[in-house]
């Protein structure tokens, strides 16, 4: 087997008894040593052994962010090594939160090279030993200059690492506090495991950039937020399963589809919870809510394919807007009734809409929407702005006189007025069932069903009689539909 020209190896957590004796041995081979920074307590210790190395420090101070740093430390290594076999120490372990170590294993096969990693403790090790934790409790880890991009978890413990100055801190901390507490006990470790230099600090999360200790060696951790409801099963799979399905060799059905092509699956998937709801079947009311998580989940998997925004963006977003919308329980503002939250949820709407480019009150109501809801809609905007009956009389009225339009249309036999007139007679219908606190809809979905259940008794009869339908007579008919009438309104007396 050739020897590998590339080996990373672990410095351990920062004790040089710490330093595991294979990577002892290795450091003092003829081969060049290069660090990723000499900010390490073991690295004084190595120079009085005679260990002679080179660093990476200048690159923190030259690169525009982190990633640089890495990118650029992976690029000189690579190059160097296609000269002369040489070592890259790191801190810790070098598979554990050592960016450029993950670079320089990708790409070196690419180079013709090998590589060899040598562990060692990682900081995490020392951690569970400051903290007395046991990870198998469960454990997440979190980068805490990515945490747009690594939420925690606050179910389970959390550490966050690279809060390495009061600034890094500050930023952490706000980032949390949109998941905990601002009162939530967190404990602060810097140079866990180091003799003499270790330290270990609670306070409440607020405080956390109020410490003055904090170095590049420190870390936080977050006990799982008990007084918050679990989420046994958080939107990650879900998300991973679309990806994949979207992905190079994924499911060809789901590549092919567009945010436009997806519309009318995701107004039968509502359509169908809308349905699951009203027979209240709870069983059917969870399958349906599924399908349609599905939709929205696809939806932000189109989105991030084109860097718009993803599923973290569409929960971050809704979070955020009730916390807005509900300053008398998030914040300080006091309501005496329902009818209060309402003035004060149209009002911070109002608010956030300032600065749109919006011609019309009309321009908010959903053009997607199916045209009964639609009107309703449309009629609840007008009357906030003072378009509207004083009450249903008006709007009772209304429908008599449309009605009264509708059949001068049909005596005149003109098709397009009778279409017309007719769109008026039902849009007059929803105003006067707005007025009278009835939901247009769900009036009409009522009847559709009721409906259905007595034609369904008319085909029962007609079968029990040996006949088809087209075989009976228009009495026959209707006689069996007030007899499906009267036992529905058996049934609801047994009620």
């Amino acid at each position: 087997m050739s020897t590998p020209e590339i080996i990373i190896a672990g410095l351990g957590p920062g004790a040089p008894e710490q330093l595991p004796l294979a990577v002892w041995q290795v450091l003092q081979q003829d081969r060049p040593v290069f660090l990723r920074t000499e900010r390490h307590p073991v690295v004084p210790w190595l120079r009085e052994r005679g260990i002679v190395f080179e660093t990476f420090d200048h690159f923190y101070e030259t690169s525009r962010d982190f990633q640089e740093v890495y990118r650029r430390i992976a690029a000189a290594l690579l190059a160097a090594a296609a000269a002369k076999p040489l070592i890259y120490a790191v801190p810790g372990h070098p598979l554990v939160a050592e960016t450029a170590a993950s670079l320089i294993m990708r790409e070196a096969p690419a180079h013709g090279l090998g590589v060899k990693v040598l562990p060692a403790m990682s900081f995490l090790d020392a951690l569970y030993v400051a903290l007395r934790l046991d990870p198998a409790a469960g454990l997440h880890l979190v980068d805490g200059l990515r945490l747009a991009e690594q939420p925690p978890v606050p179910r389970v413990g959390n550490i966050v690492f690279q809060v390495y100055n009061r600034l890094v801190a500050s930023d952490v901390k706000l980032s949390l506090m949109e998941y905990y507490p601002e009162e939530h006990t967190v404990t602060v470790v810097r140079a866990a495991g180091v003799p003499g230099e270790e330290k270990v600090q609670q306070c409440p999360l607020y405080t956390l950039d109020r410490i003055d200790w904090l170095d590049h060696l420190t870390s936080v951790y977050l006990p799982p937020a008990v007084d918050k409801p679990a989420c046994k099963y958080p939107l990650d799979p879900l998300v991973d399963v679309l990806a994949t399905l979207r992905g190079e060799n994924g499911c060809p059905w789901d590549r092919e589809q567009t945010h436009h092509s997806l519309i009318k699956y995701l107004l039968e998937e509502t359509y169908e919870v809308v349905e699951a709801l009203e027979q209240e079947d709870m069983y059917k009311v969870c399958e349906e809510l599924g399908d349609l998580l599905l939709q929205i989940v696809f939806h932000a998997q189109l989105a991030r394919e084109k860097g718009a925004f993803d599923m973290n963006s569409v929960v971050d977003g809704i979070t955020k807007k009730m916390l807005r919308r509900h300053p008398h329980v998030f914040g300080d503002v006091q309501v005496k009734n329902s009818a209060e939250v309402l003035v004060n949820w149209e009002q911070i709407k109002s608010r956030e809409r300032k600065g749109q480019n919006r011609k019309s009150l009309l321009d908010q109501a959903g053009r997607h929407l199916p045209a009964l809801l639609r009107a309703g809609d449309i009629q609840a905007r007008a009357a906030k702005a003072g378009f509207d009956w004083p009450d249903y009389r008006g709007a009772m009225d209304k429908v008599r006189e449309e009605l009264r339009e509708v059949e001068s249309a049909i005596a005149a036999g003109q098709a397009l007025d009778v279409e017309r007139e007719i769109g008026d007679l039902l849009f007059a219908v929803v105003n006067a069932a707005r007025l009278l606190d009835v939901e247009a809809e769900a009036a009409l979905t009522g009847t559709v069903d009721r409906f259905r259940r007595r034609f369904r008794h008319i085909e029962a009869e007609a079968s029990r009689a040996g006949r088809e339908l087209t075989e009976c007579s228009l009495d026959e008919l209707d006689a069996w539909w007030e007899e499906a009438k009267k036992l529905e309104k058996g049934e609801k007396m047994q009620e």
